[in-house]
């Protein structure tokens, strides 16, 4: 095995970044070897130089390289002294924090008449330590390195002194944080053992290549010197390791060392296994990615012809299909008159064709919004708003779709995703669900739903677009270390994509449906007035489904325990405190936008303010804009000018009097339960957001003609609807997300059965959350 992967291999995954660089540092070995060997020739070719001065030369040159070489082994050996010091205090203070609460265990439960001196630590101290016996630490063989020294004290067997009388739950987290101090310190001695082998080997390397002897004097001067590597740092190293092994068997074994020691040891080892596992199915993971890049067959079919058999590709022959029934069905429309006026006549055409390219994905989806100011414009459907209800012109009606196009719900989109950019690129969103997601346990039942519930709030406010694919990565080490054919797998990914739907209710930029309400609803609601509504809805429809999943899978029954996740202890930075602060701030004026309406205009302004923050500061940068999800805008866009040029041509208001007449006799909640039913069906075949493009404007214009009119009640239950549609794997992105999910060995873990059999059902409970609960919320906050 390569050296390079050996580090992989055998390095801390949560240190990963902070050994040395060994395949950069050879990389920059065979550039400097390259650079000499040309720079040697073309002076050659220049210059007739003597003997002693080639010498000089190629001396001069070996000093140079030598500098350049020498300064990135500097700059490597200072961050991974800075990194040592910074874990060495943390491990210690911790250390020192558990000897003083065993200390304080023992001394309340130790006779007042006892007087004799008892040891933990490296210093005697009378009557209030607990007598821990010493011996040298086992654990080099698993770090790598030699004993420093340290230790010292009697051998292994029992002391005198008995801990009997400590109760179990007194001392059950004492013994876990034991535990948990052992490992993290042998993996301590691991890095420090790896990268003093890293050092030697990469200078023996750049000593070969380029024929130099820089390894005994940097080794000397820079290595040896360096705190992490001096004979005192590691003999301090070993004898906390000793410590806690002293107070292992304190606390577990009644001061039996030798079964402390062993007990230790092997909690170390299915440790390393356990991550040494992970890390090899990564490895394999990567490696038949890339070899199987381009080597998946398309799903063919075989059509028989006079002519013999021929093979199409079956997404294309969909696709072929869905193109030219929907070009039939636009021109036929274009000719039939079905509305009394040209331009509802056409608009309705429009209307369907964009319908039926977004429902066959003829195209991507944006591209087909990209469309629909196209048709609008050329076809004339837009009217003017004088009351005499002309046709625009074709220069008149582009001002006016274009200005409908880049709306302020465009920018509370654009400040949403500057939001999500920042708390996703300095790791705020991954540090808050991992310190989450590392107190939900080790029990399949409680992990599933904190696990859901991380993915609903990260959805709240990085989109449930972005929340499940930081959910699916943060899952990883759970899922690489189930078997093949666990059933907690497929239970945890579908887990995480039901409730990233429903978290597309949370917050108005959540998703883009809840975009498209706002803009249907006249006045906007408040985010507190949405968050009344939306934050139970969603919490009751999380625990209604994961009760669902739990009878459905019952993952404890094949998987009682999973490997808990371990919480990222790295500090708060100013960085991340700013960017919080900024976040929380958008926030709380979009909670109060209706409050400052005088100052703002909008909440499309406010939304300005982070893209400034963000942006102005350098935080983030072009290419974060440019990784903006642009074709999400886009089928906004489009969807809103397709909404316009609904209103303007009369359409709109011609399919409201129709649907009129067939709710008149219903109140608002039977007409919110049958737009409930009629969008469920809908957005579970087509995208949520092209279902509430199309559904939300009839919706507002029906619930505004009601006897009692409650429009923004009906849209904003609707466009809920939308993001609780999620019965199939088309269902919204989530359910793509997640029926992609593979195992190292290339099989998903997820089926279309899966989502029939669990989506479905879960998309009916929320239905009945939504028309039930929802509609007394709504009712409540006055919508």
């Amino acid at each position: 095995m390569k050296f390079s992967h050996q580090i992989q291999f055998n390095a801390v995954p949560d240190w990963a970044d902070h050994y040395l660089p060994y395949s950069n540092l050879k990389k920059l070995i065979y550039s400097i070897e390259k650079d000499r060997v040309n720079g040697t020739h073309e002076h050659s070719q220049d210059l007739e130089y003597a003997p002693s001065e080639q010498t000089a030369l190629m001396r001069d040159q070996i000093q140079d390289s030598n500098s350049v070489f020498a300064a990135a082994l500097d700059k490597s050996l200072d961050k991974i002294v800075k990194f040592y010091a910074k874990k060495e205090t943390e491990l210690y203070d911790e250390l020192d924090q558990l000897v003083l609460e065993i200390e304080s265990l023992d001394s309340s439960r130790r006779p007042s008449h006892q007087d004799e001196e008892i040891t933990l630590g490296d210093t005697p101290h009378p009557h209030h330590r607990a007598d821990f016996p010493r011996r040298e630490s086992n654990c080099d063989h698993e770090a790598g390195i030699e004993p420093g020294g340290g230790g010292g004290g009697g051998g292994g067997g029992t002391t005198g002194w008995s801990n009997n009388k400590i109760s179990p739950d007194a001392t059950s987290e004492l013994r876990k944080r034991t535990i948990d101090l052992f490992v993290l310190l042998s993996e301590l001695k691991s890095f420090v053992a790896l990268n003093l082998t890293a050092f030697a080997k990469i200078l023996k390397k750049y000593d070969k290549i380029t024929n130099s002897n820089l390894k005994r004097d940097y080794t000397a001067s820079h290595v040896s010197q360096a705190y992490p590597f001096k004979s005192a740092t590691k003999s301090r190293l070993n004898e906390r390791i000793q410590q806690t092994e002293r107070a292992y068997a304190f606390l577990e074994t009644n001061n039996n060392l030798d079964q402390a020691i062993d007990e230790l040891k092997a909690h170390l080892r299915e440790h390393i296994v356990w991550e040494r596992n992970t890390v090899w199915r990564d490895m394999v993971g990567q490696e038949r990615k890339v070899q199987t890049v381009g080597v998946g067959e398309s799903d063919m079919m075989q059509i028989k012809t006079p002519c013999g058999s021929l093979k199409i590709d079956r997404e294309q022959a969909i696709h072929t299909f869905f193109l030219v029934a929907s070009i039939l069905v636009f021109v036929i429309l274009l000719q039939v008159e079905i509305f009394a006026h040209i331009e509802q006549n056409r608009c309705f055409a429009i209307l369907v064709f964009a319908s039926i390219l977004w429902a066959g994905e003829v195209m991507p989806l944006f591209a087909t919004a990209l469309l629909v100011p196209v048709l609008v414009v050329t076809l004339r459907v837009m009217r003017s708003e004088d009351g005499n209800f002309t046709r625009l012109s074709a220069p008149d009606a582009t001002k006016r779709v274009f200005a409908s196009m880049f709306s302020p719900v465009i920018m509370l989109l654009l400040g949403g995703f500057a939001i999500a950019g920042a708390l996703s690129k300095f790791g705020i969103a991954k540090a808050m669900a991992t310190f989450v997601l590392s107190k939900a346990g080790t029990r399949p039942n409680r992990v599933l739903l904190v696990n859901m519930l991380v993915a609903t709030i990260a959805s709240m406010w990085i989109s449930n677009v972005a929340a499940p694919v930081l959910c699916f990565s943060l899952i990883q080490p759970i899922l690489r270390t189930l078997p093949v054919d666990s059933r907690f797998g497929p239970c945890l990914i579908i887990g995480i994509a039901l409730a990233s739907n429903l978290g597309g209710m949370t917050s108005p930029i959540s998703s883009p449906q809840n975009i498209i309400a706002i803009q249907n609803m006249n006045p906007a609601p408040s985010w507190g007035v949405w968050f009344a509504v939306a934050i139970p809805l969603s919490i009751i429809g999380n625990i209604i489904v994961w009760m669902f999943l739990v009878w459905s899978y019952e993952p404890e029954k094949q998987t009682p325990h999973i490997h808990a996740i371990r919480a990222s202890n790295d500090p708060i930075n100013s960085t991340q405190i700013y960017v919080c602060l900024v976040t929380l701030i958008t926030i709380i004026l979009w909670c109060l936008a209706h409050t400052y309406q005088e100052i703002f205009g909008d909440m499309g302004i406010i939304a300005i303010l982070p893209l400034i923050a963000f942006f102005g500061t350098g935080l983030l940068t072009k290419d974060d804009f440019n990784n903006f999800l642009w074709n999400v805008i886009m089928l906004a866009m489009g969807g809103i000018a397709l909404g316009k040029a609904v209103e303007s041509s009369g359409l709109l208001q011609a399919i409201a009097v129709q649907i009129e007449a067939l709710v008149v006799d219903m109140n608002a909640f039977q007409v919110l339960f049958t737009f409930s039913c009629l969008v469920l069906v809908i957005a579970t075949f087509i995208s949520h957001t092209v279902a509430a493009l199309i559904v939300l404007p009839i919706v507002a214009e029906v619930g505004a003609r009601m006897d009692d009119p409650r429009p923004s009640m009906l849209v904003m239950g609707t466009a809920f609807m939308c993001s609780a549609a999620m019965g199939l794997p088309v269902s919204g992105f989530p359910n793509m997300n997640a029926i992609a999910q593979e195992n190292e060995l290339g099989q998903p873990y997820l089926t279309t059965k899966d989502f029939v059999r669990n989506g479905i059902p879960s998309s009916v409970f929320a239905m009945i959350c939504v028309t039930t609960i929802g509609y007394l919320l709504m009712t409540v906050v006055g919508l």
